[in-house]
């Protein structure tokens, strides 16, 4: 299915001779950069992928339909954590992946221990590790995994969330209100670091056309950054988003704080040597994550200023909003 919407958008397809795929990149690092963005590898999950991880604190389980993603983003969090080129690679065995869900209902330890959010069922993100929407109009994956949860019986949710804004594959679908939409946005000062994306006012109007197809919805704001004027910025930010959505009854809200490692940063910086983003000490305190590893987060001063800032201005401007968690 893949290959024939691949050649619908005249889309080359090589085909390889075995199950590896070798990245031969270019000499010049920006163009290798750019040629493996522009490069959508057709593979199996491997077997790993079958064997669901939690995904604090988003949702009890993380389902992944593809690793990589072809947007720009100079702050992306997945750098450190994919190796080599920065392919995309879309997962076939779709049917195999959601095979192994139904041994997952009810077995959830995350939103299913909350007190305010086991009303959900038990909760699936799906694609951290991608955006979904982005790779839609070529795989069909997220699709498929929406009528599959509208079909299930199980008290369920799939989650999933994204910097696009073509929806339009997605609102005639059965999806029975097991999945939520979130649209990841950040101000329109910071959209340089969004590179490759739909502009954030095109993901709101997507998000609302979502909603009014039935689906719930929700923003995730993030990654929030600390720069000068940020109250201004996220306060427009918010404004607009809730112009469209003021009176959606089911929203939620994701508030996400800009972190990275050292791993992470150093492949940004390859990647986008002239970026602005600050990712410097200041500010910032070292925090280990459960794996042992070290991350750079705004320190605990900055922080406080964050919550207490965003808190009230969410229940100012949004008040029918639930923000979900703060992190």
């Amino acid at each position: 299915m893949i290959i024939e919407r691949a050649a619908h958008f005249g889309v080359p397809v090589i085909e390889l001779p075995n199950d590896r795929v070798v990245w031969q990149p270019p000499s010049e690092p920006h163009t290798a950069y750019a040629d493996a963005k522009a490069t959508l590898a057709v593979v199996v999950a491997p077997p790993s992928k079958l064997k669901l991880e939690p995904i604090a604190p988003s949702a009890d389980w993380r389902v992944d339909l593809a690793a990589g993603c072809p947007a720009h983003c100079s702050y992306c969090y997945l750098a450190g954590s994919l190796k080599g080129p920065p392919i995309t690679r879309a997962y076939a065995n779709l049917d195999e992946i959601l095979g192994v869900l139904p041994q997952y209902m009810d077995e959830g330890t995350v939103t299913s221990r909350s007190a305010a959010r086991a009303h959900e069922g038990t909760t699936f993100e799906a694609s951290c590790y991608t955006d979904p929407l982005a790779l839609e109009p070529m795989t069909g994956s997220l699709s498929r995994m929406i009528d599959w949860f509208g079909r299930s019986d199980a008290a369920t949710q799939l989650r999933f969330t994204s910097k696009f804004a073509d929806v339009e594959p997605l609102l005639a679908l059965d999806h029975g209100g097991k999945t939520r939409m979130r649209a990841s946005i950040n101000p329109k000062r910071y959209a340089r670091f969004e590179g490759g994306t739909a502009p954030v006012a095109q993901r709101l109007i997507a998000l609302r056309r979502m909603s009014d197809a039935g689906y719930p919805v929700g923003l995730t704001i993030a990654p929030i950054i600390v720069a000068d004027g940020w109250e201004d910025a996220y306060g427009a930010l918010l404004a607009e988003a809730a112009a469209l959505l003021r009176d959606t009854a089911d929203l939620t809200i994701e508030l996400i704080t800009h972190r990275f490692t050292p791993g992470s940063k150093a492949v940004l910086d390859g990647w986008y040597p002239g970026s602005a983003l600050d990712m410097t000490q200041n500010d910032r305190v070292t925090k280990r994550t459960k794996f042992g590893t070290e991350k750079q987060v705004y320190d605990t001063e900055t922080m406080k200023r964050l919550r207490g800032w965003f808190t009230a201005e969410t229940a100012r401007v949004l008040p029918l909003a639930r923000v979900l968690y703060w992190t």
